[in-house]
């Protein structure tokens, strides 16, 4: 399902990718060549048609964001270490203190006691 999702929203980026470089911010792009025939989608039309698809793809990129966002376990919460969970659930009672270290990480330094 989640890969579904994650294709599916690559598609939809790619066509709005398109259709954002098919016009042109001054009036002209792709509305521009129908001007001088009679199509079937006259100069208003494709001008519409082409606005029309740009929201209609955001909006769904934003949906399929968020379905994705949903769907998908959270990262940290998948992980199932349960001595890392032990050690929180001992560390997080009150007065309780961290474990002690099996071993030192550095041998204990010699203390001099003043005397000659």
């Amino acid at each position: 399902m989640y890969v579904v999702l994650i294709v599916i929203t690559i598609i939809v980026c790619i066509l709005l990718g398109l259709i954002v470089l098919i016009q042109n911010p001054k009036g002209g792009g792709l509305s521009s060549n129908f001007a001088g025939s009679s199509q079937l989608m006259g100069v208003q039309k494709t001008g519409d048609f082409l606005e029309k698809g740009t929201w209609v793809l955001a909006i769904a990129i934003m949906v399929f964001s968020l379905i994705i966002n949903v769907s998908v376990k959270g990262g940290a919460q998948g992980n199932d270490d349960s001595a890392q969970k032990e050690l929180i659930k001992k560390v997080s009672k009150p007065g309780a203190t961290a474990p002690a270290a099996t071993t030192p990480l550095l041998p204990a330094a010699k203390t001099d006691t003043g005397k000659k």
